[in-house]
């Protein structure tokens, strides 16, 4: 069987709608010699004939091989009609975006990305998913966040260093920075041992502190509500402690550390695959939201 246009099927299905020849032309914006040839061509690719033609007024009548045509004809039109209206959404960025992120970009840089992108894009479909610190790994994700370079065929911007700063109960610390071999041996609050509280511990190790965890629990309100009960003190990044506005709870003191602690976000995406203007421009919001945090600082 020769190729199917698609203008033959929906010439077929029209006509099939309307009864006559006629009718679909002038639905078609057509002539109706043009629908006729296009009949003829569709006959010839399946090999007999679509329809019975009485001739004068009366209705055509479509073959048992064209009911045949018809009904996979119009699932073929129904698909192309489908294609069509998802590369609609594709350039007009209203489709789906996938981006891999963590705790501390999920509660405080995406809630802004995400706003400002539902406000020019309402249709478009936003995902996220958590990404495993310890193998991080683009794979289908559009956009994906994390402290370090990615394995792979991957673009990136560096987004900003983030500090990690001494949170303890008020009057712990005289005001200003502390150095961070003073948190040798100090009580601390801090997470689980994941990949991030690992890092975090081998970097004060370095500088001479190994304090003494006396609670772990996840969740950074919750770190600083034991910090707050004055359990112990503790190390959190700028993201969290801003996020949980920290600065303003008279109960805290935030120290910089000397060495300061600290790690670098980068944005990544896929390199040589083709971006829709979504994933194009929720990078431009993002990276336009983080140097807004960079200068806040």
């Amino acid at each position: 069987m020769a190729d199917l246009e698609l203008r033959h099927l929906r010439a077929m299905a029209v006509i099939a709608e309307e009864g006559t020849f006629g009718q679909a032309a002038a639905r078609l914006g057509y002539t109706q010699s043009s629908v006729s040839q296009q009949i003829a061509a569709l006959e010839k690719a399946v090999g007999g004939p679509v329809f019975d033609r009485p001739g004068g007024p009366k209705p055509v009548r479509i073959t048992p091989l064209g009911e045949v045509v018809l009904a996979h004809g119009r699932e073929l039109l129904h698909r192309a009609e489908a294609l069509n209206d998802a590369v609609d959404r594709f350039l007009a960025g209203n489709g789906r975006i996938d981006i891999g992120t963590f705790q501390g970009v999920s509660t405080l840089i995406l809630p802004v990305v995400i706003r400002r992108l539902l406000d020019s894009h309402p249709g478009c479909d936003i995902r996220l998913s958590d990404v495993k610190p310890e193998d991080p790994r683009i794979g289908d994700l559009d956009l994906m966040f994390h402290d370090g370079h990615v394995e792979g065929d991957v673009e990136s911007v560096k987004l900003f260093d983030e500090q990690y700063l001494l949170v303890t109960r008020t009057g712990t610390f005289p005001a200003g920075p502390v150095r961070a071999k003073l948190l040798d041996d100090a009580p601390m609050v801090g997470w689980p041992p994941t990949y991030y509280q690992r890092w975090l511990e081998r970097t004060l190790a370095r500088a001479g502190a190994r304090p003494r965890f006396v609670f772990r629990t996840t969740g950074h309100e919750t770190i600083l509500s034991m910090v707050r009960a004055g359990i112990g003190c503790a190390v959190l990044p700028w993201l969290a402690l801003h996020a949980h506005d920290a600065w303003s709870d008279d109960q805290l003191s935030i120290h910089p550390l000397k060495p300061a602690p600290a790690r670098e976000l980068f944005l990544h995406w896929p390199s040589g695959r083709t971006e829709s203007p979504l994933a194009l421009r929720t990078r431009e919001i993002a990276i336009d939201v983080a140097r807004d945090l960079a200068e806040q600082m």
